[in-house]
């Protein structure tokens, strides 16, 4: 199977998760160096979750960031358009809410959830703008979203190592760990295509949330942007 374009068409993207779902949580803790870890963590203490609240998590993949959340003693339902991925999380973490649904139509009512949040997956949706609205739709208002994604680097020098990381280490290291190394040259991809901190906090802002602001993990590897519903 090779890697989905950059066009982002959902079944492409699907079929291309499917087909890393094996493998995908230990190659992502060997690409970031167990930093993923700390970055789930980050999440969920942005989010300011309270036991009893009912929290989405969009993109959840095989549910290892859904589970993360759980520990705050809120309710937290991960949905994913990738059966693969889903399977693999029912397999590993029994326990977890996994539900099938695309981040363009999500199927759950309106006000639905006190909170939102998306990792790693936002980058991965074909209409942005779109996701974030039906982000705010199920939200009730008030409530948060925290989106965890790859952004740019602040430190110049570290910016020009890591893009230099992205493009030629990351694929070499994902061919020795990853069912599927050619999606990692997709992933290395539309990291480098995606807007920067600022960028992604104007897109936000126009889709239904405000008080936008983001802080920094890793030096900018990683930015937490939060919101609030309308």
């Amino acid at each position: 199977m090779t890697r989905a374009s950059l066009e982002k068409e959902p079944h492409e993207v699907a079929a291309m998760f499917d087909g890393v779902a094996r493998r995908y949580d230990l190659t992502n803790t060997v690409l970031s160096g167990g930093q993923d870890r700390m970055w789930r963590r980050e999440t969920r203490h942005a989010l300011g979750l309270k036991p009893g609240e009912r929290v989405l998590d969009l993109g959840a993949g095989t549910g290892v960031s859904t589970f993360e959340l759980a520990k705050s003693g809120a309710f937290a339902v991960g949905v994913d358009l990738s059966i693969g991925m889903l399977q693999a999380g029912h397999a590993k973490r029994p326990t977890v809410s996994l539900l099938a649904g695309d981040a363009l139509a999500l199927p759950f009512a309106d006000e639905t959830f006190d909170a939102v949040t998306i990792s790693f997956a936002l980058r991965n949706v074909s209409d942005t703008e779109a996701a974030l609205r039906e982000m705010a739709r199920v939200t009730k208002p008030g409530g948060r979203l925290v989106v965890c994604e790859f952004s740019h680097p602040t430190w110049r020098p570290f910016r020009g190592a890591y893009m230099g990381y992205l493009m030629r280490a990351l694929p070499q290291v994902a061919k020795r760990v990853s069912s599927n190394p050619d999606a990692y040259v997709y992933l290395a991809e539309s990291i480098r295509a995606w807007p920067d901190q600022e960028g992604l906090s104007a897109r936000i802002a126009a889709s239904g949330w405000r008080k936008v602001a983001w802080r920094n993990l890793t030096g900018g590897v990683v930015a937490l942007h939060r919101g609030f519903r309308i």
